[in-house]
């Protein structure tokens, strides 16, 4: 298959001035090139498009692709995960991961909970601030944790969002606001052990690759997987392989909300447990990370046994199934509305 490839380039970003905590969403050169390195293994032919606004450009200029690898984070707006996929859903042109709903959801980990709570998926209780005046609404018991609703990356999480009284909630919850200029999350503290479990496929088809656990250690910042101890995971943190009696419950709970919100191809599900060991689901990840030696899946993936191209031929073959010839109608009218854009543009003088 001929597979382009959209991405978001911290580098391109770095380059204009935007900041570290910005960006860290996006990614590095060599993410890009693990993936178009395995999708050539693999036997595909590769066309690296870029972010969204490139995206736009190659389609009006008549490019097409039998399949995008979309890795694009979005730079802004609650639903930027989200606009590559409806872009390509508008072309009609099959995309790997989440469509535009899930991937819109997803990123609003509210709006995610309150799905997964109708679903009966064990989910943390929790309240949402849009301003400091909120808080005297928050009617949860003590300890709370708070971080921005709509970031990945655990951007705007460091040792200082677990809330342990009255006192401090309106600190934590005015500074996350004045950061990120968006509502924060607020919900009840797990003190248990935390996991994560990699999922590939879609729908019945999707299976739990295993479970890893995160284990803090001695020099991580405190009480959370937080954005400072991913970016240095390898010398902050553990990963051991979850002990069945874990595994087994993380699993079964990952598949459900997977399932239950529609979540397609590959990602991870994150769960931590209370005070009486009942694992509950923090949040889903349909989006991964996937640099080959540090993002959180390609890492699970490799401690279970699965090669990095193996990881790349499962997310692949699973979008693939939704490929499909574009309908003769919509390629005409695009047609239409190129030669009429073509004949309203100005003639240049000989």
């Amino acid at each position: 298959m001929r597979i382009g490839l959209t991405y978001d380039l911290r580098d391109d970003y770095l380059a204009v001035g935007y900041g570290e905590e910005e960006t860290a969403e996006f990614d590095r050169a060599g993410t890009i090139d693990a993936i178009e390195g395995a999708l050539t293994e693999l036997g595909h032919e590769t066309d690296r498009i870029g972010r969204v606004q490139e995206l736009v450009r190659r389609l009006a200029g008549g490019d097409r692709w039998d399949l995008v690898f979309n890795i694009s984070e979005g730079l802004e707006g609650v639903s930027r995960e989200a606009q590559v996929p409806a872009l390509l859903e508008a072309y009609q042109i099959a995309y790997t991961f989440s469509d535009p709903l899930v991937a819109a959801l997803s990123l609003d980990k509210a709006m995610s909970k309150r799905v997964l709570r109708d679903l009966g998926v064990p989910t943390p209780p929790f309240f949402v601030a849009g301003s400091v005046d909120d808080i005297g609404r928050v009617d949860l018991p003590y300890p709370l944790f708070a971080k921005p609703v709509a970031e990945g990356t655990a951007k705007g999480i460091d040792g200082r969002n677990k809330i342990d009284g009255p006192d401090e909630l309106g600190s934590v919850v005015g500074r996350l606001l004045a950061a990120f200029r968006q509502p924060v999350l607020i919900e009840e503290f797990l003190p248990g052990r935390e996991f994560t479990v990699g999922i590939t496929g879609t729908g019945e088809d999707a299976e739990a690759v295993g479970t890893l656990e995160i284990v803090l250690g001695a020099r991580a910042e405190p009480f959370a997987y937080t954005q400072t101890n991913k970016e240095q995971c390898e010398v902050l943190c553990e990963f051991p392989t979850a002990p069945p009696e874990w595994s087994r419950p993380a699993e079964a709970l990952a598949l459900a909300a997977w399932r239950g919100l529609g979540c397609r191809d590959a990602g991870r599900v994150d769960l931590r447990a209370d005070g009486q060991g009942r694992l509950q689901v923090l949040e889903l990840n349909p989006l991964p990370g996937l640099h080959p030696t540090h993002s959180d899946l390609p890492m699970l993936c490799t401690a279970m046994g699965m090669s990095y191209p193996e990881l790349i031929r499962r997310i692949v073959d699973s979008a693939a199934r939704r490929v499909r010839p574009m309908d003769p109608r919509l390629s005409d009218l695009i047609g239409l509305e190129t030669a009429v854009r073509q004949s309203a543009a100005p003639s240049r003088a000989v």
